[in-house]
């Protein structure tokens, strides 16, 4: 369960607990299910969206989780945690582990071992952020369904900032730059994705931080827009895809690309303070090693 309130002042007397419940970002989707859950409070008593206020009164919201994910079995999976509280859990994601089970996966995945964590209450898993099976890097998990749903507006519009790492085959003619082309799903591919004139708009911003002898590189990556697979794609678009990339481009057996999510900014959705996680990549991974 989770409790948040806000305390009424003088520029909000005569309004209506609905009005409050906006200002609260109280989404649509959500109303519905704190009315028929009893979840609207004001001075801690169950009322109506009608309810009118006034100076010194606390409006409430009670968010309980009725059920834990069914489809998600826990397992005993360590988690790299960065940062918690009671609505998000931010965590480093290692690489070969898939953020959500599927039929291939079904018990080696993040989702897993956050339902391991959560073991004793129920709990949904609700990824905000999503990497790929081998990316590496920060996931950020919300905790109950108001910060879900805030968190994924933010998401939507952009307001979450996502700087990679990516170790790419090849260095680019310019240190920093921007790449500006839509992206488009293959036809022929449920996963992979092109640039196509037809496309979705994608702008994915890089500057180059170490030069290596080999003419490969490591650059800092921040994909403003946030299409799938839309670092891989607008790398190898400019002819320098991330090394050892199966999809995009030259595969090498045995080896996976190297991307790691190193930081996200963003603004926490009950506090609205601004908050900036940070994860160096794994100590034993390539890109640690080229680093130093």
């Amino acid at each position: 369960m989770r409790k948040v309130s806000f305390l009424i002042t003088n520029e909000y007397d005569g309004m209506k607990v609905g009005d409050i419940l906006k200002r609260m970002n109280i989404s649509s989707r959500l109303l519905p299910e704190l009315k028929r859950t009893g979840g609207i409070l004001l001075n801690g008593n169950i009322v109506t969206v009608r309810e009118k206020i006034k100076d010194g009164d606390t409006v409430s919201v009670v968010l309980y989780e009725e059920s834990s994910s069914e489809n998600v079995i826990p397992t005993n999976i360590s988690l790299d945690i960065i940062y918690e509280d009671e609505d998000i859990l931010a965590v480093c994601k290692p690489k070969d582990m898939p953020v959500h089970p599927s039929a291939y996966n079904y018990d080696n995945t993040l989702g897993n071992a956050v339902m391991y964590y959560y073991r004793n209450q129920k709990f949904v898993f609700r990824p905000i952020t999503r990497l790929d099976r081998d990316t590496t890097g920060i996931v950020i998990i919300a905790k109950n369904k108001l910060s879900a749903a805030i968190l994924s507006d933010e998401i939507k519009n952009g307001d979450i900032k996502k700087t990679y790492l990516a170790y790419l085959s090849k260095t680019p003619k310019d240190d920093v730059g921007k790449i500006e082309a839509p992206i488009l799903r293959e036809t022929e591919s449920v996963i992979k994705r092109k640039v196509d004139k037809d496309g979705k708009y994608a702008l994915t911003e890089y500057e180059i931080i170490k030069k290596l002898d080999d003419g490969r590189c490591i650059a800092k990556v921040s994909p403003i827009t946030g299409r799938t697979h839309q670092i891989r794609v607008h790398m190898a678009h400019i002819g320098c895809p991330l090394t050892y990339d199966y999809l995009y481009g030259t595969e090498i057996e045995g080896e996976t690309l190297y991307l790691h999510c190193m930081s996200l900014e963003f603004t926490h959705p009950i506090t609205r303070e601004k908050l900036i996680l940070s994860c160096p990549p794994p100590e034993d991974g390539e890109l640690s090693q080229k680093l130093s």
